[in-house]
C-alpha cells in the first residue's frame, strides 16, 4: 500500500509515459517504414470504396438526422439507467417509481416517432429538384 503522495500517483505517471512512448514509436515507425508514392488516384476523395460522383452538396434525408437523435435519446437513457441500478437498493420504492416514470416518458417519445414513421426507411419520399420553388414544383418519383 502506498504511504506517500508521490507513491500513490506513480502508476498513473508510468502509464501516461508508456502511452506517449508507444504512440510516438508507432508514428515514427509508420513514417520511417511507410511508402511515399504520389499519384492522382491517391489524391482523389474516397468514400466506402465507391468512386466519387455528383456534387458534394446533396441533401440528406431528414430521416438520417431523426435516427441520429433517437440513438442519442437511447444513449442518454442507458447512461441514466446504470447509476440508478447501482444505487437501486438505497432508493427503495421512490427510486423505482422515478425510474419507471423516466422510462415511460422515453418510451412514449419512441412510440410517437415510430407512429410518425421516422424509423421507416423503406418508404420513398417525393423527389423535388434542388433549384425548384417548393410551392410550384411538381413532385416526381425516381423510377428505380
Amino acid at each position: 500500500m502506498p504511504t506517500s503522495y508521490p507513491e500513490t500517483y506513480f502508476p498513473v505517471v508510468v502509464q501516461i509515459v508508456i502511452a506517449i512512448l508507444v504512440a510516438s514509436a508507432l508514428v515514427a515507425l509508420s513514417y520511417l517504414l511507410g511508402k511515399r508514392v504520389k499519384s492522382p488516384l491517391k489524391d482523389t476523395p474516397y468514400e466506402s470504396g465507391m468512386a466519387p460522383t455528383g456534387s458534394a452538396r446533396e441533401r440528406f434525408s431528414v430521416k438520417f438526422y431523426l435516427v441520429a437523435i433517437v440513438f442519442i435519446l437511447f444513449d442518454i437513457e442507458a447512461i441514466f439507467l446504470y447509476p440508478w441500478a447501482v444505487v437501486y437498493r438505497d432508493l427503495k420504492i421512490f427510486g423505482f417509481v422515478e425510474m419507471l416514470l423516466f422510462i415511460v416518458l422515453v418510451l412514449s417519445g419512441f412510440f410517437y416517432i415510430w407512429k410518425k414513421g421516422a424509423l421507416d426507411w423503406s418508404r420513398e419520399e417525393p423527389h423535388v429538384p434542388l433549384n425548384a420553388n417548393p410551392e410550384t414544383a411538381v413532385e416526381t418519383r425516381d423510377a428505380a
